[in-house]
């Protein structure tokens, strides 16, 4: 095994393949975890804001998606998206887009996460501030917008930036459909040459490329968080600055 980990030309034949493999699979991996981090982000703030509201039914209904995507495997919804998705929507010859796909996947199941993250991160707020902004006329919206939200993204930056990490890891769960990702085209090439140990190195770079400034950036928000002392907040002055926006 380590005498074909160090044939040259293997890693020849690797770095040949890279222009046909890997950029292609890598640009689609950046692609979807970007575009799935805003829908995760849109998923989150939306979810997250009901299950923090008055109404039992808003809170049930956020409590019914976060448990359910939660609870169950993101491989699973993935298929589950890839082959029975098409029936449900009327017919049988169609497939759904890879990117689409994916989006969804990471997009939908991240989303969940990131509601608790950002209800974790309201009720971290003393619930007097939302009291006062309630007694000075605001409502659940306006409250959220210039009171609660504003205090909420600090607190909530550091587990962001690890959900970010993960749904970046979690996009090669495309590989299972056929997706395009970097992890499918690794398998595509290692299967074709044998020459696994090449093509699971340089996929392993690629998502250590993507993942390590992440990793970095959650770090130093974790730490700059534990640093920064916490303000006392003047109601008075922020319900004048929020009427002023």
């Amino acid at each position: 095994m380590l005498n074909g980990l160090l044939k040259a030309n293997r890693w020849n034949a690797l770095l040949e393949a890279i222009p046909e493999y890997y950029i292609p699979g890598f640009l689609m991996t950046l692609r979807t975890a970007i575009c799935g981090l805003l829908l995760a982000l849109l998923l989150g703030i939306i979810f997250g804001m009901l299950s923090t509201s008055r109404s039992r039914v808003l809170k049930a209904i956020s409590r019914v998606y976060v448990e359910f995507f939660q609870n169950t495997p993101l491989a699973l919804q993935v298929v589950f998206y890839y082959s029975c998705l098409p029936i449900l929507l009327g017919g049988t010859g169609m497939r759904i887009p890879k990117f689409v796909l994916g989006l969804m996947g990471v997009g939908i199941y991240h989303g969940a996460y990131i509601s608790e993250v950002i209800r974790t991160g309201i009720e971290a707020i003393p619930p007097g501030q939302s009291e006062a902004a309630k007694s000075q006329g605001f409502s659940y919206l306006q409250t959220m917008r210039y009171i609660i939200m504003p205090q909420t993204i600090r607190i909530i930056m550091p587990p962001l930036a690890n959900q970010a990490l993960n749904l970046v890891k979690n996009t090669s769960v495309l590989a299972m459909v056929a997706g395009m990702d970097l992890m499918y085209f690794t398998d595509s090439f290692g299967s074709s040459t044998g020459y696994f140990a090449q093509a699971y190195f340089c996929s392993a770079l690629m998502y250590f490329i993507i993942c390590y400034p992440l990793a970095r950036l959650a770090r130093y928000l974790e730490i700059r968080s534990m640093r920064q002392p916490v303000a006392k907040v003047n109601m008075t002055q922020m319900m004048e600055d929020s009427i002023n926006v």
